[in-house]
């Protein structure tokens, strides 16, 4: 658990759920973060209560989120709530906290469409509360890189932007996750592509054409799982944006065309391997955290130099063509410490709620389009 700044006691927060997203990506950067504790989980699972007692002594449990919310005096009253349950509850418990007075993260995506997105964003502020959706890919060490690359000009002009999150995985797992039922709000377009399409907007602005293609191709597969979308941006740049479980080999993670330069780079962010091994960053208050230790380059969120991407033009970067370009490193912390510093001091949340809803009119359009055949504008 972290301790408060300064002479101020730290923030509580009440975490729903603690599954894969709220064990593995909200609990420990919540417990790393200066000015946050970690002070009550929702869950009913046993296990899940054994396991998150072992990993944050000291936590308390409740078996919902209105046993959660009812807790609004003296010394068990919350600060924060962060909503990491499946899908489905999203916006019903999102709505439920900010109706009792209290500030929400939530974990994208943040609904099933940006009107229930802009009405939650509508609510936060008519209570003159914070509401914030968890997209920890911003902070990734590879889409930082190219955030700077195309700050600094690197590149050119960029005319296209291409992305992607392939696995391999010819067996589904089952869940909600992979469920087709529509109010799952699963399958990999509002999963991965959540991440992909708000990183495609945070760097270009707004689409204003929105093509795609989605297939099930996996037996017994019920959601989607090999997906492709196509952004035409208001500024004209094209972004290429791909997400699948079927992909037998792996294409590059970025790849960034410009009217000077290109940059191509492959594998994986380290963070979110780490987090999963049980390695923990350093808190933001200078506490120590663990060595990353897949990384092989040390420091949390960072990379060896043999999985750099190059910069180039007019050269092959798979025969070494290009300068290598360092990674900055992963820094999911930020965001939390991000959140801690907006209820504290009222400064902009990290991720808004209408940033969400633009990405979710992305979402929807690219919906719209598999089914219908044709390029929709959002």
């Amino acid at each position: 658990m972290s301790a408060g700044t300064g002479s101020r006691p730290p923030l509580r927060v009440g975490l729903v759920g603690y599954g894969l997203a709220g064990s593995v990506f909200h609990a420990p950067l919540i417990a790393a973060t200066a000015g946050l504790v970690l002070d009550t989980i929702v869950t009913t699972s046993p296990e899940r209560r054994e396991q998150a007692r072992a990993e944050h002594p000291g936590v308390r449990f409740a078996g919902d989120h209105r046993e959660l919310l009812s807790r609004t005096e003296g010394g068990d009253a919350l600060d924060l709530v962060v909503v990491a349950s499946p899908n489905r509850t999203h916006v019903p418990i999102a709505t439920d906290a900010l109706r009792a007075g209290l500030p929400v993260v939530v974990d994208k995506p943040l609904s099933a469409t940006a009107a229930e997105a802009r009405a939650l964003a509508a609510l936060a502020e008519e209570r003159g509360l914070l509401l914030s959706v968890f997209q920890n890919r911003r902070w990734d060490n590879d889409f930082r890189t190219v955030r700077q690359l195309v700050a600094d000009g690197e590149l050119g002009e960029v005319q296209r932007f291409e992305s992607r999150f392939e696995r391999w995985r010819p067996k589904p797992k089952g869940g909600w996750r992979e469920s087709g039922d529509p109010q799952e709000i699963g399958g990999l377009l509002y999963d991965l592509g959540s991440h992909l399409v708000d990183q495609a907007l945070v760097l270009f602005g707004p689409a204003v054409r929105v093509y795609a293609e989605s297939v099930v191709r996996r037996p017994g597969a019920e959601a989607d799982d090999d997906t492709f979308i196509a952004l035409t941006h208001a500024n004209g740049v094209n972004s290429h944006l791909w997400m699948s479980a079927t992909t037998a080999q792996l294409g590059p993670r970025f790849r960034v065309l410009g009217s000077s330069a290109g940059y191509v780079k492959y594998g994986l962010d380290p963070q979110e391997q780490a987090l999963r091994d049980g390695l923990r960053p350093p808190g933001t208050d200078g506490t120590p955290g663990t060595d990353t230790g897949t990384s092989g380059a040390g420091a949390w969120g960072a990379e060896p130099e043999s999985l750099w991407g190059r910069l180039g033009a007019g050269e092959s970067p798979v025969t070494g063509g290009g300068r290598a370009v360092p990674t900055l490193p992963g820094d999911y912390p930020a965001y939390y410490a991000a959140v801690a510093e907006a209820l504290r001091e009222g400064t902009p949340p990290p991720v808004t709620a209408l940033e969400a809803a633009a990405a979710l009119d992305v979402l929807e359009a690219a919906r719209r389009s598999a089914h219908e055949g044709r390029a929709i504008t959002p």
